[in-house]
């Protein structure tokens, strides 16, 4: 294929494709302009690519879908992408993740548009929310690092054991995973044995009403007697002091989870005290 020049331009099918596409979106990057084009019964989708100020079909190049990015899946949606993505934000009370589009079919080209447009901020890597609104960081965490619970100091603020705010946010995750980046961001990580890991993981509801993973009252009072070298001890004797005034708590809960953590006489001493 040759364009109005005369060179040679490379395409990426030699089939000359069929009649029947009906364009449905475009738009322009790096001085390309891009057609989406879709056949009446949605089966398939290609993309027209041009350079020209003005153009046509006889200078085009074209590509049959399937694209490597899936953007036939696009064309399954009832509402188009940018729709699509604007449901998926509200869905997820403003937040919006790169995970999302790949789940939806949607080309990432849609989210640089939205950005440029000013309708969502980027928030960390792959976590983008809708513009304006306050996130809650917390579910942004989790939705990063879908093996971070959060325990020890969060989770005594959030049972309610402590009136401390953290200052930063403290998670559990299974020994050997990789959280260099989630110190990065300030989180304080604590490790655990992997058969130990899920013991007591409850949901909850943030300080801002959205669901995030967290550990049960039983587990945030093992772990703040198993971690307590590592806690301020003021922040301890209080979060014990709240826990054995509490009519939910549950003695044999704790004390069948000390015996997995290996903490039972440490525990057993330290509630009898208080009782």
């Amino acid at each position: 294929m040759q364009n109005p020049t005369g060179s040679q331009v490379a395409s990426t099918s030699s089939r000359t494709p069929p009649h029947g596409y009906k364009p449905v979106r475009r738009f322009l990057l790096n001085d390309i302009l891009f057609t989406l084009e879709i056949t009446p019964n949605k089966r398939e989708a290609r993309i027209r690519t041009n350079t020209c100020a003005h153009p046509s079909p006889n200078n085009a190049v074209y590509n049959r879908a399937y694209l490597e990015y899936n953007i036939s899946m696009v064309v399954n949606e009832n509402a188009n992408p940018i729709e699509k993505i604007q449901s998926i934000v509200k869905d997820q009370k403003g937040l919006l993740l790169t995970s999302d589009l790949r789940k939806h079919g949607i080309p990432r080209i849609y989210l640089s548009t939205l950005e440029k447009q000013g309708q969502i901020q980027r928030i960390f890597r792959g976590v983008y929310s809708a513009a304006g609104i306050m996130v809650d960081e917390m579910v942004a965490i989790q939705a990063i690092y879908k093996g971070a619970i959060f325990s020890h100091e969060t989770a005594m603020y959030l049972w309610d054991l402590t009136d401390r705010t953290p200052l930063f946010y403290s998670v559990t995750v299974p020994s050997g995973y990789n959280a260099t980046s989630l110190k990065a961001k300030g989180v304080k990580v604590y490790f655990v044995k992997r058969d130990l890991y899920p013991t007591g993981r409850v949901s909850v509801k943030s300080p801002h009403g959205n669901e995030i993973k967290t550990f049960d009252l039983e587990r945030t009072i093992c772990d703040a007697l198993r971690s307590r070298n590592q806690l301020d001890i003021q922040l301890v004797n209080e979060t014990l002091k709240r826990y054995v005034r509490k009519k939910e708590k549950d003695l044999d809960l704790l004390y069948r989870y000390a015996r997995q953590f290996r903490i039972q006489k440490v525990v057993r001493e330290t509630i009898e005290v208080l009782l």
